[in-house]
């Protein structure tokens, strides 16, 4: 990452919504998921140069509030974010969210961006990734259970990335069925709505689970499930929400982003401490083997990780440079004598 020249860091760029909209929409959506997904494998390649926490959460009976920090020794990041389910309702986003890049030398913040839509880019970008790796080879179908806010990421990050053709799509509201499928038109996506789990699911080798209750559900089955298909679990991200039946757990390959984590948060919180799961760094560096039988069952069970934020970030970083999709904060205290901010205080009352 280039320093920021001594005249500049007093002044943080900001990507706001608006802007970060222009960037998507300047690189174009599947690029910049074929982008995304590549910073995120190459910082998943280097995983062991991060520092590694389970994410920090405040947890209500509305939701939870979090905070998501990592560091590679040269850059540090994190990520502010909530997750509400019930805030769709009185037409709030379920989940906001916003990061922070800084520089460890000296502490100075050198980026700040929104990361609502940006999280969204980069869960869809680690999902396709990972499908990429796991999917039965010639999968071109995925069923996607849960039409919400992550629906159309999801579907065409699959087609960017694992190269599907066809999407399957149910939610318990059909409302969020027709807005998907509107929003998915004219993508090359063969789009079909569905009336059932089990009627999305036939013909697909691809099944994506992605809905918002902070509860325990069963959104899939022990005998929905047959052989060979691979398994994207994204609704389950805190204790207490999950949404596989244990029995197709058992039955899985399982594969995380950091165990710590998972197993507090994911569907395995629903199976013993030392079940075993695989490592998806491991894969991406192959010292771990990804699917390796047509018949298996293999399961993502995605919560998302500080180290996935840390890349959106940077890539961000990397890419707004003289679009005009930023604009300078003035954000860092910056006193001509940095032992003497009372005196530029002072100095303001002056002025």
């Amino acid at each position: 990452m280039t320093p920021i020249p001594p005249s500049e860091k007093a002044l943080v760029p900001f990507v706001s919504v608006e802007n970060m909209m222009r960037l998507i929409h300047h690189i174009g959506i599947e690029a910049m998921l074929k982008g995304l997904a590549g910073y995120i494998k190459a910082d998943f390649k280097r995983w062991e140069l991060f520092d590694k926490t389970p994410r920090i959460a405040s947890h209500s009976t509305e939701g939870v509030i979090e905070l998501m920090p990592t560091s590679d020794g040269e850059v540090y990041g994190f990520k502010y974010v909530n997750g509400h389910p019930k805030n769709t309702s009185e037409g709030l986003q379920t989940v906001t969210a916003f990061g922070l890049l800084a520089d460890v030398r000296s502490g100075y913040p050198v980026l700040l961006s929104e990361m609502t839509v940006l999280t969204a880019m980069r869960t869809a970008a680690t999902s396709g990734l990972v499908t990429r790796y796991l999917a039965p080879k010639g999968a071109d179908t995925m069923a996607m259970i849960g039409a919400g806010a992550q629906s159309e990421f999801q579907s065409l990050a699959m087609k960017a990335l694992a190269g599907i053709t066809s999407v399957r799509l149910y939610d318990i509201d059909p409302g969020a069925v027709a807005k998907a499928a509107r929003n998915l038109a004219g993508t090359g996506l063969n789009v079909t709505a569905c009336n059932s789990a089990e009627a999305a699911m036939e013909g697909a080798q691809i099944i994506t689970t992605c809905t918002a209750d902070k509860q325990y559900a069963t959104i899939l089955t022990d005998n929905m499930v047959g052989p060979g298909v691979h398994i994207n679990a994204i609704g389950g991200d805190c204790p207490g929400k999950t949404e596989l039946a244990p029995g197709v757990l058992r039955r899985a390959s399982i594969f995380v982003e950091y165990p710590e984590q998972t197993r507090i948060e994911g569907e395995i919180q629903q199976l013993p401490p030392d079940h075993p799961v695989t490592e998806l760094w491991q894969v991406m560096n192959g010292t771990a083997p990804g699917r390796t039988d047509a018949r298996q069952i293999t399961l993502f069970d995605s919560v998302g990780f500080a180290i996935e934020d840390f890349s959106a970030l940077r890539y961000v970083r990397d890419h707004i440079g003289g679009t005009g999709f930023d604009f300078d904060l003035d954000l860092l205290a910056d006193p001509d004598d940095p032992r003497d901010l009372f005196g530029m205080l002072m100095r303001a009352g002056t002025g």
